[in-house]
């Protein structure tokens, strides 16, 4: 088997045929196979996969447990040389999976190799970034300080912002809607850390790739539209929670300090998790 597709859903009615379908025109000469690992949805999500990709093989976790223990265990589930977690709002382009294939093959150093996201409005996504620091918090993409000052040194630092994202390049971490990964780089360093209930992950992952001695790669060629804008809006407080909590978590793994420097860092975090709940109440 070259290649398994491990597509995560919760509630993805909307957008699981679309990708989907996007994943069987992408599939070429490759012997792949797709495992549909549902989060317990509520919507029909099963149903819509059952109709539109019967090829495909549905595994159930029973409840909502998290992306970082959905995808391991469609990983351990599956059988291909490299494994791909996509997320069920994207849509791989014709020439994606072959391109990611041939970049990680020339590449025997390379553990994970991420296309160009574009988004359903032609945006680019900033996949592609430095590992954040204790303050990233401040300077992240949607952060106040990145929106009042976009051109801050520390917000162009970790979101490489002097680089137009059209050519290949050795990263730290890539977003976690697009992850190709090698196989034998997952048996040697291990799945995601599913302390990371959601968001988080893909960072913590990669570091621990290149720890290990592995690269991470972006690859211009290879695109897949990601709608990174289809759930703005009011978010669930779970989501915002399980957030901050995640970031408190990598900033203590991979960046321990004297105990009270890391309870003021933690605090401040938790902090922007509470005014952002603040705003979501607002919003409904």
């Amino acid at each position: 088997m070259d290649l398994s597709v491990v597509v995560v859903t919760y509630n993805s009615h909307d957008h699981i045929a679309g990708c989907l379908r996007s994943l069987d025109r992408a599939r070429g000469t490759l012997e792949m196979e797709v495992l549909v690992v549902d989060n317990a949805s509520a919507d029909g999500t099963l149903d819509e996969v059952r109709a539109t990709a019967p090829w495909a093989r549905i595994v159930e976790m029973g409840d909502n447990c998290g992306y970082a223990r959905a995808v391991n265990r469609g990983t351990r589930e599956s059988t291909g040389e490299f494994v791909m977690a996509l997320n069920p709002d994207s849509e791989v382009g014709v020439d994606a999976l072959e391109t990611l294939r041939a970049h990680l093959r020339a590449h025997p150093r390379c553990a994970i190799a991420g296309p160009r996201l574009v988004g359903a409005d032609g945006e680019v996504e900033l996949s592609g970034r430095s590992f954040p620091g204790p303050t990233t918090f401040l300077f992240n993409r949607y952060s106040l300080a990145t929106r009042l000052w976009p051109g801050n040194p520390w917000s162009r630092r970790y979101l490489l912002l002097d680089w137009d994202r059209t050519t290949d390049r050795t990263v730290d971490w890539l977003s976690g809607s697009c992850l190709f990964v090698r196989r034998a780089a997952i048996a040697d360093v291990g799945g995601m850390d599913e302390t990371y209930f959601m968001f988080n992950e893909d960072v913590d992952w990669c570091h621990a790739m290149k720890k290990a001695g592995w690269t991470v790669d972006y690859v211009a060629g290879a695109n897949v539209m990601h709608r990174i804008g289809s759930s703005k809006g009011r978010v669930s407080s779970r989501v915002i929670l399980e957030r901050h909590r995640g970031m408190v978590h990598y900033l203590r793994k991979y960046h321990p300090s004297n105990p009270l420097l890391e309870a003021l860092a933690g605090a401040l975090i938790m902090l922007r998790a509470r005014l952002m709940l603040l705003g979501n109440a607002v919003r409904r």
